[in-house]
This record gives C-alpha cells, sequence and structure tokens, in this order.
C-alpha cells in the first residue's frame, strides 16, 4: 500500500491509497462494535462487512479482529460497571463469544460471506509451530472466501499470556501474514496533537513517518469503559506493523463517511508509513511479532553491538551486560545497547538464568559454568533480526 496522494487539511481525504492485491487486517475495537449497552450495533458490523465483502471482490482478503466479547458478555448479562477480576473478564467473555460471532454471522451473511471464528492466546502466537498451524488455517479459509474473525481468548488467556489488548493482536496477525495494510478503527478520527496540553484545540496528525517518543508523547489516558486498549496500544501496534514494512491507518470506525471514503481507496485518518529495506522473511515476521510487548532482553556492550550491526554476527555471551525478563530456550528476546534502545531481536539459545550464568563469559567457558555447553552463541546469526 502506498498513498499516492496526499490532500490538504481541508479536503475530507487526507490520503489516496493505492493499495495492491493481498492481505488487510482490519482491527475494530469494543467501543467501534457495540452500543451504549454493550450489545453488538448490527449498523457498526453492516459498514465493516460490507466494506470487507467489496475489497474481496478487488482481490483483498479481510482479517477482521474483533474485540466486544467481554462488552457483549456485560450487555446480555445487563453489567453496568468494568470487570475487575479475571473470572469475571473470563466469564464474561464466555458468555458474549456466542453472541458476537453470531452477530458477525449475520453481517456477512447479508453479503454471501462465510465467516470463521479463530480464538488465540499469546502462546498460539509465540511458538512457531502453533503459530504455524494458525497461519495455515487462516490462509486455507481465505483460498476458500471464508472471512477469519479472530479474537483473543479471554476464557482461557491469564496475564501471562494475554496480548494485552486487540491492538497488538491485530498487529502480529499483519505481521504474521504479510499483510499488506493495517486498518486499526477506534472512536476517534486518528492521532490527535492538542495544542495547549489536554485542553487545546485538537489537530489531527494525517501522516507519521516514525513513531518516536515525541508521537508516543501525545497520548492521554483514554481507555473506556467498553474495551481495554486505548491510543498507546494503538501506536504501539503501528510500530510493530510499519517495523515490519507493513502500512498502519488509524481512522474513525464509527463514522459512515470514512466506510464511503475507504470503498474509494481513500481516507482521511493517520496514516503511519512502513520502514523501507530488504524484505523480510517469513521466519523473520513471525521473530519481529513474537517479540511484541515482552520485556525479555539482553542489554549488549558497544562491541556487541558493532557486530551484530557492521560484521553480521552472532552475539556472544561475552558481549551481554545483563540478562531482563524471564525467557526459556528458544524463546524471541530483544537487544538493546548500553542506553535501552533496541536495536535486534532474536532466538535465545539459553534460558534466562543459565545466560545470567555465562553473560560476560567467552564461549570456551561455558561448560565449566554449565557443566554443558549446547552452543557457542547466545543468539545466532541465522535467527537474529536487526530492526
Amino acid at each position: 500500500m502506498i498513498p499516492a496522494e496526499k490532500h490538504p487539511a481541508t479536503d475530507s481525504c487526507f490520503h489516496r491509497l493505492d493499495l495492491p492485491k493481498g492481505i488487510v487486517v482490519l482491527k475494530a475495537g469494543s467501543a467501534v462494535l457495540s452500543d451504549a449497552k454493550g450489545n453488538p450495533d448490527p449498523s457498526a458490523l453492516d459498514r465493516i462487512a460490507n466494506l470487507s465483502a467489496a475489497w474481496m471482490e478487488k482481490g483483498r482478503p479481510v482479517v477482521v479482529v474483533s474485540s466486544g466479547a467481554i462488552a457483549t458478555g456485560r450487555g446480555i448479562l445487563g453489567w453496568t460497571r468494568r470487570p475487575r477480576l479475571l473470572p469475571e473478564k473470563q466469564a464474561l467473555a464466555a458468555t458474549g463469544q456466542s453472541h458476537l460471532m453470531f452477530s458477525w454471522i449475520r453481517a456477512f451473511g447479508r453479503y454471501n460471506r462465510q465467516v470463521a471464528q479463530i480464538l488465540l492466546t499469546r502462546e498460539d502466537m509465540d511458538d512457531r509451530r502453533r503459530y504455524l498451524n494458525a497461519r495455515y488455517t487462516v490462509e486455507k479459509l481465505i483460498e476458500w472466501g471464508v472471512v477469519p474473525i479472530i479474537n483473543e481468548n479471554d476464557t482461557t488467556a491469564v496475564e501471562e499470556i494475554e496480548f494485552g489488548d486487540n491492538d497488538i493482536l491485530a498487529a502480529m496477525v499483519a505481521v504474521k501474514l504479510q499483510a499488506r495494510l493495517l486498518l486499526i478503527l477506534t472512536t476517534v478520527d486518528g492521532l490527535m496533537a492538542f495544542g495547549d496540553g489536554k485542553g487545546g484545540t485538537p489537530r489531527l496528525i494525517g501522516r507519521v513517518e516514525r513513531v518516536t517518543a515525541e508521537i508516543e508523547s501525545l497520548v492521554h489516558g483514554d481507555v473506556s469503559l467498553l474495551g481495554r486498549g486505548g491510543m498507546s496500544s494503538k501506536i504501539k501496534a503501528a510500530r510493530i506493523a510499519t517495523r515490519a514494512g507493513i502500512p498502519a491507518i488509524l481512522a474513525h470506525g464509527r463514522n459512515a463517511s470514512v466506510f464511503e471514503q475507504l470503498h474509494q481507496d481513500c481516507v482521511r485518518g493517520t496514516l503511519f508509513v512502513p520502514q523501507t529495506g530488504r524484505r523480510l522473511s517469513r521466519r523473520e515476521h513471525w521473530m519481529l511479532s513474537a517479540r511484541a510487548g515482552r520485556s525479555r532482553r539482553l542489554i549488549v556492550d558497544d562491541g556487541a553491538r558493532r557486530a551484530l550491526i557492521e560484521g553480521k554476527k552472532s552475539l556472544l555471551p561475552a558481549g551481554i551486560v545483563q540478562v531482563q525478563g524471564r525467557f526459556s530456550p528458544g524463546d524471541v528476546v530483544d537487544i538493546a545497547d548500553l542506553t535501552g534502545r533496541v536495536f535486534a531481536c532474536g532466538l535465545a539459545n539459553y534460558d534466562s538464568d543459565d545466560m545470567n550464568r555465562i553473560r560476560g563469559l567467552r564461549s570456551s567457558q561455558i561448560a565449566a559454568v554449565l557443566g554443558r555447553k549446547p552452543y557457542d552463541e547466545a543468539v545466532h546469526r541465522d535467527n537474529l533480526v536487526v530492526l
């Protein structure tokens, strides 16, 4: 997807999109999909189904990442407060998920499209075999013309395996499927800047070249009663997608005119520009998305950083200064410099305890410390991606 034309702020359409054939991941949050009582809003779902069906006719398969199970459960049971305890969230999700899916079935049925439910946890995406099974399922559904409706498996997910919100899930799905576009629908026009603090006049930022600390500083607390995500999670999702070369668009999902524009390959909203560079392999895409939202990190010295970036070498234990977080062999870990800036990620050859024991040591010393030496490298070059 290439922004072929930029429009002035006076035009209702900020970007005209040259969308090639390929997968589009469309994420819709609870506040977009639900009415005031938390029940699925038929008109909101119909707009998404109508757009998806039209794009599919143009050779753009749509994968929908749908929030709303917990909100729907609240509406069915008449809850007026936000659930606080994990069992409450899981029970509400179990109550609402089937009703939410039935609403999607009706919405897409009006356009002669079948849908399929896919519920995922973080472990499904982190484990490569389970991820491949999920990916093959989605690809087969797309081949059949069926619309995958993906949601986090709130009924079984616990804090350790949660995505945090469906914005992050949508970004990970987009990366793993090598999508052409990530479209995040929200209840504002896009990323807003305020002229004088939060109380100033808001201004829509139409284009973000790179997600920086300055961009992140624009975020204000905006988690709604219906959903868990806010603008912060949407920016994180955009960063995950754009680092993998996928453009992300943030647009108003309750505004009917936005959908009219999208039918014409035009959108008013915020475009997050994809980072250019060499095309990543599917394995590299998986590693990039598996790191999303995790706090597993290896801090390395300047020599190791130069070896990884300039010399395209493996990461040896000698270059590791600090180990952060808990991880097992085969988990994806971030690699950061002495300032804390993450510049790479890769698959750890040792768990966090062993990595702590061998950090700063030469490879020839590993066996003496651990009693074994399955690998010389902490992270092998073949399992490493420089961001």
